[in-house]
């Protein structure tokens, strides 16, 4: 029951999209814009910089609370706060009312990752930081990052169940950036230095 519970309560509150609601409030269905997801990334880029901030802290915030909330009900039980928080980047990812259409997960990600163990965050945030950097790519940040996590977990703990929970989350990612990896492998992906550019919005214009 006490993981029941928590994976239903970590998946509703990863279900939260500020993307959406900011959106909303601005008269703009972000899904039907840009990259099309409800992410931070999308977000900066079709209704600016605060509001991709605003997004990204929640998105990372929401993660950390499911950890904790199911962490604080269940006491006991010890993988708890790994489940909820898998939950809620599933959540995040595949949101119920929104006809299963939500973000990638790599902020919900992070927010797993930070209230798992505060030194792999300080790794997770480095890997994408230069994978980024290196690649020109967010997503190849992403991927670093649902490897890095379960990898880091499994040496740390030497607990497969643990890896395991967390690799569940990495393969949801994993899924959700598949059309990112063909376009890079294409050429097509637009690079972050031509969306901080605008060059991507040239090119839809002719």
């Amino acid at each position: 029951m006490a993981y029941a519970v928590s994976i239903l309560m970590g998946y509703l509150l990863g279900c939260s999209s500020m993307a959406y609601y900011i959106g909303k409030l601005r008269n703009t269905d972000i899904r039907c814009s840009g990259s099309g997801n409800l992410g931070a990334s999308n977000a900066t880029v079709l209704l600016g910089w605060k509001a991709g901030i605003a997004v990204a802290l929640h998105d990372i915030l929401k993660c950390v609370l499911a950890v904790f909330l199911a962490r604080w009900l269940f006491p006991d039980s010890i993988y708890v706060g790994a489940c909820a928080g898998v939950a809620c980047v599933i959540g995040h990812i595949f949101p119920f009312y929104l006809r299963f259409r939500g973000g990638k997960g790599l902020a919900s990600y992070f927010g797993l990752a930070l209230a798992l163990n505060w030194k792999l965050a300080l790794l997770v945030a480095a890997v994408v930081i230069l994978a980024t950097l290196i690649t020109d790519y967010i997503s190849v940040g992403a991927l670093g990052t649902i490897a890095v996590v379960p990898l880091y977990m499994g040496f740390a703990t030497r607990d497969l169940l643990l890896t395991a929970i967390l690799c569940t989350a990495s393969l949801v990612m994993l899924y959700r950036h598949w059309e990112n990896i063909v376009r890079i492998a294409t050429g097509k992906e637009i690079g972050l230095r031509s969306t901080v550019r605008g060059d991507h919005r040239m090119s839809q214009k002719n």
